[in-house]
């Protein structure tokens, strides 16, 4: 009895071991009181077949809203579907209720049959979403989060053995497929979202056709876009379709002048709607990140002066990466209101499928967006605006499906819409860097699986490119084959030049400080996004954490410092005050130090050398130095002309140091960088960097790297340099690091 009212009574479900609150609703699971009489018509209490517990009140209440959601119809074809096929394609609107419905549709069946073949995993694109959607269910079904009902998603796992249902992000689906490649734990795998055409679902897609034939037990179900329907379809056969018919009535307007000034068109409709009196949340979905920032900053400091009597305007600002609240159910003081505050919600093409509101009644869509492109020739990202294709822009107007009435303004007319938008979103497959994924197919292809007929077929000189990179790396053998640094290097969920330098880190004792770098550069930026006004007070902040060996060393300080804070600190909100102070994105630093623990918890496991900590010494320093330049020996640039012009050192782009460089900052500009991250935009930007030597740089990078560079001045440099090495400093690091790694490394690198 004790646990019936445990169950009753709880209002919040926490995760184990998760570290940070998860325990939010859409406004359709608001959980305040209300009139619940003939809920239960019943004396009996009906048994949860998941948990053997009786139902809660709120499980019936929330059934009652399931039961109006545009899939509820299709439940029973659906299940007929899933008895009889192997694979099921349901084509539906964002707000029709398949990504929450449909899983636990599937957890029945697995039920029905005693989960003699596991259970049910369901992919999402975006880690937000996965956690948004297990909460969620979790409540719907009446079961604990991290119980029955969990999520796993990059760094964080909200599962038990005795799961039934997990949502995951796709690629944490494709990285457990290297321990397990016939995914034996389950019964029925979900691909959601999968018109968002990420690496990680093309990949899954392709992989799953060959697992559909070793498990013909195995059920597959795909969520997408009514218009990828027809690729899908050819793609995997003549298999049933379910599909999901979600009207609503949504006005939508043209405004064909607006592109010529977006940015002033959309501060305009801001405060056009807020003086109409009208009710209702506003989503406006903005061409990129600094947009965000800009209008933030505008519309809270206009909103400052309007009529109090409209009622207050609150901006939400939606950052890319970031894991953000969404919106949470009015409470009781705003419901007692005669003006509801007005939400104002900026964000980009990354908050296009996130779990919204029902209090939404107005979109503003720019129509374009910007995206990073990736080029091979030159291994460098462009930042490209572009128009958005036509699925993105119905997913934005589906936004405003749950509402009784909504409206959308279209920054663009209707003949861009039909002419300049492309019918789907450009795959990730065939513009992104493709080594880690090269990498993992790679890694599954010794589980036989390694040939994968995609959907989405990725550029040949993308691959060509990937596979070179890879051999430089040191990360396939002769033959093409993984190497055993290869394997040791996709154990760890990191870009590979990344997980090359972790394991140079053995060789040169700086394996502690690695993990550090590796966890920050990872984790979102630690820097907060500045309010206007609040620069110098930051960049004075900043300057005590400042290294003068570069901004990988800067970061260990940051971290140590908030380390430090954390030890002595006697409460969570002391902390959050020291970073606020010093201008440091603290849910950024928390997610650094999960990323650490995770990527210790690794080189753990398969037994890597491990050094106490030196940070600070000059030996130490230098060894840093090394163990970057082992992965990072592509990522070099020279400054050219004294002034802080850096020249790529395998192509003829020149860049600037990042404003926030600690170099930026005091002005001192080092002739050679290695750098983290650069890409081409107005701002030619290299992120994260810190000073070499040419000489350091010809004893670490592959000999026949070098010999493969473009010529240029920067080469000729290098080549004297080189000239002047004694032989013996040019031998390939990766050897010495195979004579110190235990002949037992490869054993030892499987998943256990």
């Amino acid at each position: 009895m004790s646990s019936l009212v445990n169950k009753m009574e709880e209002e919040e479900l926490e995760c184990p071991n998760s570290t940070s609150e998860k325990r939010y609703f859409p406004e359709s699971l608001d959980s305040s009181d209300g009139d619940e009489e003939g809920i239960l018509a019943c004396e009996d209490l009906e048994l949860n077949p998941f948990d053997g517990l009786p139902y809660s009140s709120r499980y019936y209440k929330l059934l009652k809203e399931r039961e109006e959601l545009p899939i509820w119809k299709e439940k029973y074809s659906f299940m007929e579907n899933l008895l009889q096929n192997q694979i099921v394609i349901i084509s539906g609107d964002a707000k029709c209720g398949k990504s929450s419905q449909v899983p636990q549709w599937c957890a029945e069946y697995c039920l029905s049959v005693h989960y003699q073949h596991g259970g049910v995993v369901c992919t999402q694109v975006r880690k937000q979403t996965a956690v948004q959607l297990a909460l969620r269910v979790a409540d719907e079904m009446d079961v604990n989060i991290g119980h029955e009902v969990g999520y796993v998603i990059p760094f964080e796992n909200c599962c038990t053995s005795e799961t039934i249902l997990r949502y995951c992000t796709d690629d944490m689906l494709q990285r457990e497929m290297m321990s397990s490649p016939f995914l034996g734990s389950y019964g029925v795998v979900i691909l959601d979202d999968v018109h968002e055409s990420s690496i990680a679902t093309d990949v899954l897609l392709g992989l799953l056709k060959d697992v559909l034939l070793a498990r013909p037990e195995l059920k597959l179900i795909i969520n997408c876009s009514p218009l990828l329907v027809s690729k899908l379809s050819s793609y995997y056969g003549n298999v049933p379709l379910i599909e999901v018919k979600n009207k609503h009535p949504v006005e939508v307007v043209y405004l064909s002048g607006a592109q010529k000034d977006s940015f002033q068109s959309i501060l305009r409709l801001i405060f056009e709607i807020h003086h109409s009196g009208e009710e209702g949340d506003i989503v406006v979905f903005l061409t990129c990140e600094q947009d965000i920032g800009k209008a933030y900053e505008i519309v809270c400091q206009e909103g400052s002066n309007l009529n109090p009597d409209l009622g207050e305007l609150v901006v939400v600002p939606l950052y890319p990466r970031e894991k953000c609240a969404l919106f949470k159910p009015m409470d009781e003081t705003e419901k007692k209101c005669q003006v509801y505050p007005r939400r104002v919600v900026l964000t980009t093409s990354s908050g296009e499928s996130l779990i919204w509101s029902n209090t939404v009644r107005f979109v503003i869509d720019v129509g374009v967006e910007r995206r990073r492109v990736y080029n091979p020739r030159i291994r460098a990202n462009s930042l490209v605006t572009q128009p958005i294709s036509q699925s993105q822009a119905e997913i934005r107007k589906q936004i405003l499906g749950a509402s009784s009435s909504g409206k959308l303004f279209c920054l663009y007319t209707e003949e861009f819409a039909s002419k300049d938008m492309r019918p789907l979103k450009p795959a990730e497959m065939q513009e992104a860097n493709l080594t880690s994924m090269v990498l993992f197919m790679k890694r599954i292809d010794i589980a036989g699986l390694g040939h994968c007929d995609f959907m989405n077929r990725p550029a040949p000189e993308s691959l060509m490119q990937a596979l070179e990179d890879l051999d430089y790396l040191a990360a396939l053998d002769n033959d093409g084959n993984l190497s055993e640094f290869g394997i040791i290097m996709s154990e760890f969920p990191l870009d590979p030049q990344l997980s090359k330098s972790i394991l140079a880190s053995c060789e040169f004792d700086c394996v502690d400080e690695m993990l550090t770098i590796a966890a920050m550069v990872t984790a979102p930026s630690c820097f907060l996004h500045l309010p206007h006004g609040a620069e110098e007070a930051a960049m004075t902040c900043w300057e005590t954490f400042l290294h003068p060996e570069g901004d990988h060393y800067t970061l260990i300080n940051i971290y140590k410092a908030y380390q430090d804070t954390s030890l002595n600190s006697t409460s969570e909100h002391c902390v959050e005050k020291w970073c606020h102070d010093h201008f440091l994105n603290s849910s950024a630093l928390r997610m650094a130090d999960v990323i650490r623990a995770e990527l210790l918890e690794i080189i753990k496991r398969i037994e890597l050398p491990y050094a106490e900590p030196a940070f600070g010494s000059k030996e130490n320093n230098l060894n840093i130095k090394k163990a970057l330049l082992s992965g990072y020996f592509m990522q070099i640039a020279r400054d050219v002309d004294g002034s802080g012009n850096y020249l790529m050192l395998t192509h003829k782009q020149v860049a600037q140091l990042h404003p926030l460089s600690g170099y930026s900052i005091t002005k001192k500009m080092p002739e050679w960088v290695l750098f983290h991250q650069f890409s081409i935009s107005e701002n030619n930007y290299i992120r994260v960097t810190s000073a070499i030597s040419p000489e350091l740089f010809m004893q670490l990078a592959p000999q026949y790297y070098f010999t493969n560079l473009p010529p240029s001045e920067s080469k000729d440099i290098l080549q004297q340099v080189v000239d002047h090495l004694s032989p013996i400093s040019t031998i390939k690091k990766e050897q010495k690091m195979c004579e110190k790694c235990p002949e037992t490394t490869e054993q030892r690198c499987t998943l256990q």
